[in-house]
């Protein structure tokens, strides 16, 4: 599973048919895990993270304003673009409700912190996010695997035209160096999103984007000068992007790539294209739970402190199905991921 450039083509579920006569599979890891209580929702957790990361914010200002016009405010800016890190993993679970159990508190907490306080918006993310969710590493249908500039299959690479064609050749070294554009990424596609007709609040996340980014460009002019300014913005920007990279790489790059056809129930298709990352405490934290990243796919409301254990019941599950479940280590995650990149893009590389 580690080398997975091969695309899966089609996967017995011959044993699925007959348990399908009491139930899918997918329905009795439900019922073993809402009968361990972790889908409760977790209050005081996200009361102590969240307040944790409003208060490395406020501190990150406040060394703003205290520093002046100097150059030691680059390592605020490192300072801050892990704090964007988190405030981005705490966006992400008030989208998946596992904050709230109602929309409206979530949908509110949502756009204060993506659109007001990270510039990206709330709602063309949670469009993208949930058709990633239905299908993840879906050629056609996954949009976090799109050829838009990188390719993720040999497929993709073999009608790669332009941009793609060109970058794809050289995509495992110019990875992580593309990263540091991800947060401006997240910002152009979120302006440029104002104008889809599936946008449903267009006024409003363009108004919250606006007053971002006049708050952001409009403190960093008044206290820098404009080289300092900007040099923390690529320094801010630049890092913010990697770590976001750095969280949400390991998940499904260099896992199996689906084709369209391909016939898989919900609890093989999440699981057989996610990839699990051990680490312990720090690794938790520094991912905000998405190293559990198969149970977050099988349970996408479940509260962050719970997926711990849900790795348990469901690593036990799946071995008694005989579904293969992955899980390694951060830093072999991204050598699986970056090598997955180079192995694909070979086509492109020994192309004349």
């Amino acid at each position: 599973m580690a080398n997975s450039t091969v695309l899966i083509e089609s996967l017995p579920i011959r044993e699925q048919e007959k348990r399908r006569e009491k139930g899918s599979d997918f329905s009795e890891l439900s019922r073993r895990i809402a009968d361990a209580g972790l889908l409760r929702r977790r209050p005081l957790y996200y009361t102590v993270r969240f307040g944790a990361v409003a208060l490395a914010l406020a501190g990150g200002v406040a060394a703003f304003v205290t520093l002046g016009n100097s150059w030691s405010q680059l390592f605020v800016a490192v300072a801050l673009a892990v704090v964007f890190g988190q405030l981005g993993l705490a966006a992400h679970d008030l989208a998946h409700r596992q904050v709230f159990s109602r929309r409206r508190p979530s949908e509110i907490g949502g756009l204060l912190v993506a659109n007001l306080l990270l510039g990206m918006s709330y709602g063309w993310w949670m469009n993208k996010h949930t058709r990633h969710h239905a299908n993840p590493n879906h050629e056609e249908k996954d949009p976090d695997v799109a050829p838009d500039i990188l390719v993720w299959s040999r497929r993709q690479a073999s009608r790669a035209k332009g941009l793609p064609r060109f970058v794809g050749k050289h995509q495992a070294a110019l990875f992580f160096p593309l990263l540091t554009l991800e947060g401006l990424n997240l910002s152009f596609s979120s302006f440029k999103a104002l104008r889809s007709p599936s946008m449903k609040r267009p006024v409003l996340e363009g108004t919250l984007l606006v007053a971002h980014f006049a708050l952001y460009f409009g403190g960093l002019f008044t206290v820098l000068s404009p080289g300092k300014a900007l040099a923390f913005i690529a320094v801010h920007q630049g890092l913010f992007g990697v770590y976001l990279g750095s969280v949400f790489a390991p998940n499904h790059k260099g896992m199996p790539m689906i084709e369209e056809g391909t016939r898989l129930d919900f609890l093989r298709r999440q699981v057989l294209t996610s990839r699990n990352v051990r680490g312990g405490v720090l690794v938790d934290a520094f991912m905000g739970g998405l190293n559990y990243q198969i149970e977050h796919h099988l349970f996408p409301s479940m509260p962050t402190p719970a997926l711990g254990r849900a790795q348990d019941i469901t690593e036990r599950y799946c071995a008694e199905l005989g579904v293969p479940y992955y899980q390694t280590g951060l830093l072999a995650s991204h050598r699986e991921a970056l090598r997955h990149l180079r192995d694909v893009g070979e086509p492109l590389r020994d192309a004349r």
